[in-house]
């Protein structure tokens, strides 16, 4: 596959879950071991991208590149931006966001969207998805649904329940024998050329609308490719419950491993 870079936009602060980065997961803190999770892709560089000098000194054993940033980006979209244009990449470079609250996100997933975007030169993001199998799912707003055309590309972003089946909804929700539902899974490939684009943009009507920053790349015609996981992704952590979940599954992983 094509060269392409990992980058990890890391934040101290969060709404839900502040200094979240640092938040230790079986005595490392979590953006070490999404870090780890991203030198096991076919990445050919891996970069930590933080405005928060904490988070550079927590990576500093285990000599990770770390690229100090601006404080007041917006998205973690205007931070890679900002990474692209500070290391001088061409516009056709590829970069992958891994978001630095995926501990478990596994490194098959990370070279699958880069390999999508490559597969696509009419596409400016790349991006996956996987199967709504769950009726609360499909009707949970924090749950961001995709459809796609044959093509793989998406056509909409939503939180609401699309597509809606007028018939089956009409009366009682229900999830019927179909792929039509899908749960976008918020890792991204762009092109760096795409994203010194993107910072210049005010946000559309649409992303105002619903909260989704990736509907800006629509609004301006930009095409984003959307491929099924080719396997399972665990969900990342946004509240203490998330973490509570996330050391559990670890510290079984690393219990289970000690025992082989």
């Amino acid at each position: 596959m094509k060269e392409f870079i990992a980058v990890i936009p890391a934040r101290h602060a969060s709404s839900r879950l502040p200094g979240k980065p640092l938040a230790d997961i079986n005595g490392m803190p979590m953006v070490a071991h999404v870090w780890r999770r991203a030198c096991e892709s076919t990445a050919v560089r891996v970069v930590v991208a933080t405005d928060d000098e904490r988070i550079r000194e927590a990576l500093v054993p285990l000599e990770a590149e770390v690229l100090m940033t601006r404080a007041d980006h917006p998205s973690g979209t205007d931070r890679l931006a900002e990474v692209a244009e500070r290391l001088g990449l061409a516009d056709d470079a590829v970069l992958v966001n891994v978001q630095g609250d995926e501990p478990l996100i596994p490194a098959a997933l990370i070279d699958q969207v880069a390999a999508r975007l490559f597969d696509d030169p009419g596409a400016s993001i790349a991006t996956l998805a996987e199967p709504i199998t769950e009726v609360e799912a499909l009707f949970n707003p924090n749950v961001v649904k995709v459809v796609r055309a044959l093509s793989g590309r998406a056509l909409y972003f939503s939180r609401a329940p699309i597509p809606w089946d007028r018939e089956a909804f009409a009366t009682r929700p229900a999830l019927l024998e179909t792929d039509a539902w899908l749960r976008h899974i918020g890792l991204y490939a762009y092109r760096a050329g795409f994203l010194a684009d993107y910072r210049d943009w005010s946000p559309s009507p649409l992303e105002r609308l619903e909260q989704l920053e990736q509907l800006r790349a629509l609004h301006r015609g930009h095409a984003i490719q959307v491929a099924l996981a080719r396997v399972p992704h665990p969900a990342g952590v946004d509240t203490v419950e998330d973490l509570a979940r996330v050391r559990a599954l670890m510290r079984d992983g690393a219990e289970s491993e000690e025992d082989r």
